[in-house]
């Protein structure tokens, strides 16, 4: 029986995401297409929010993937600090550009649902404030890697930013939870009585869950691979250097 670990063999690693990412590739396009189409062009305006409701099918997608990015770079850094395994700090740096980007979008489709909603386009919510906090800790994290000629020390640096980091990523996500306050409403998925969400916007945005699940992976294998392609040329050139 094959072991997990068997993957943080770069080489191994490259030659099994070339093999799965085209047909990744095209479930991920599919996923979105049919979920993004379904829920802004096939459901029905809210009583209460008209159209603008449909925003969260971009939404609570890039929110939800904008933490789980950052919670997965915890994972790898955790795994490198433990195993010293490259394919994992590398995979953690592959992510980090995803999970900005995801947070951007979060902010921004939150701020134009806002603000027909609230009256205004920001509020310091204990939700909203904590997002920004991990949307600021995401371009730190890019920073110190760009910063860090040495990739192992690089990766050790990132690692321990990684780990304070997380705080905000879990207070993004249970912020509602821990302080009643603010404008932010609860959990769009909420179990809870008389706050479920209807099938018909429910379906949908689990579709498109999925899709944007599904393109952070695409993404994030191929750039992994990119950056352990560009790991071995600096390995490489700094042995040329050494050589003459």
């Amino acid at each position: 029986m094959s072991s997990i670990w068997e993957y943080a063999n770069p080489k191994k690693f490259i030659e099994t995401t070339d093999r799965i990412l085209p047909a990744l590739a095209v479930l991920t396009g599919v996923a979105l297409l049919l979920g993004l189409i379904w829920g802004f062009f096939l459901t029905p305006d809210d009583f209460r929010q008209g159209s603008t409701v449909k925003i969260v099918f971009l939404h609570v997608p890039s929110a939800l993937m904008a933490i789980n990015a950052w919670l997965m770079m915890l994972v790898a850094s955790l795994i490198w600090i433990v195993r010293r395994h490259h394919v994992s700090a590398l995979a953690a740096r592959a992510a980090a550009p995803v999970g900005l980007v995801m947070t951007m979008i979060a902010l921004l489709t939150g701020a134009i649902w806002g603000q027909p909603m609230w009256g205004t386009w920001w509020a310091w919510d204990p939700r909203l404030t904590s997002f920004l906090i991990l949307f600021l800790f995401y371009l730190g994290y890019i920073a110190l890697w760009a910063a860090i000629e040495n990739d192992d020390t690089a990766a050790d640096l990132t690692a321990i930013l990684c780990l304070v980091g997380s705080v905000f990523a879990l207070l993004s996500r249970y912020a509602v939870n821990f302080w009643n306050q603010g404008l932010h409403q609860g959990a769009s998925l909420s179990v809870k009585s008389g706050e479920r969400m209807d099938m018909t916007y429910k379906l949908p945005l689990y579709v498109c869950m999925a899709g944007f699940v599904l393109l952070f992976v695409v993404l994030v294998l191929i750039r992994t691979g990119t950056e352990i392609r560009a790991r071995r040329m600096r390995v490489l050139l700094a042995r040329e250097r050494m050589g003459a």
